[in-house]
């Protein structure tokens, strides 16, 4: 867990506010996170401590952005899918020792997947890196980029769990205010 915390999270926050000083003397800049779609949904199993760390970037960049805008810099969190890149090769993916016996053949059929999938990503990197470029351009940038279609159904997926959850418990959670605040009240308002 410390080391995935420590490369996929705080290893671009410090990166960050390391160059921040600079473009807020120059009043402008663009900070490029690369997320996950696992930083969206932590529906992937035993991939606890990526999705942790990537949560925490998706945090950091939406609270950054808020802090920066009035100095010219712009943020993009970037949700790649599954692109065909280093990181489910062996030398690159670590596994959690000691692992739990009560996970032993759940994990074992999702390691399983994760190999079968190394070299099989349908997302072409050469072409994520011309639309980081592209994105790079763009004025306004996005604030977030979905990228690769597999991403897209995640997120998709994503926003329609939380639509279904709102609903769901949508006459309970409006009910939590004191009496005498009118509805709708709340942070901004």
């Amino acid at each position: 867990m410390d080391r995935q915390l420590a490369a996929s999270l705080l290893g671009p926050m410090n990166v960050t506010r390391a160059v921040l000083p600079v473009m807020r003397k120059q009043r402008s800049g663009h900070i490029i996170s690369i997320s996950s779609s696992a930083g969206l949904s932590g529906a992937f199993e035993f991939g606890t401590a990526y999705a942790a760390s990537k949560f925490g970037l998706e945090g950091f960049m939406d609270s950054l952005h808020a802090e920066v805008a009035p100095f010219g810099i712009a943020t993009t969190i970037v949700n790649p899918g599954f692109f065909r890149t280093e990181l489910l090769t062996e030398q690159s993916t670590n596994y959690a020792e000691p692992s739990i016996d009560d996970y032993d053949e759940r994990r074992a059929k999702q390691l399983q997947f994760w190999k079968a999938q190394n070299g099989q990503q349908s997302g072409d990197p050469t072409k994520l890196a011309r639309a980081l470029i592209t994105i790079a351009s763009q004025r306004p940038p996005p604030r977030r980029f979905i990228a690769g279609a597999d991403a897209i159904a995640t997120a998709e997926q994503k926003v329609a769990e939380l639509k279904a959850q709102i609903e769901a418990f949508r006459d309970l959670s409006t009910s939590l205010a004191f009496d005498k605040v009118a509805a709708g009240a709340g942070i901004g308002s």
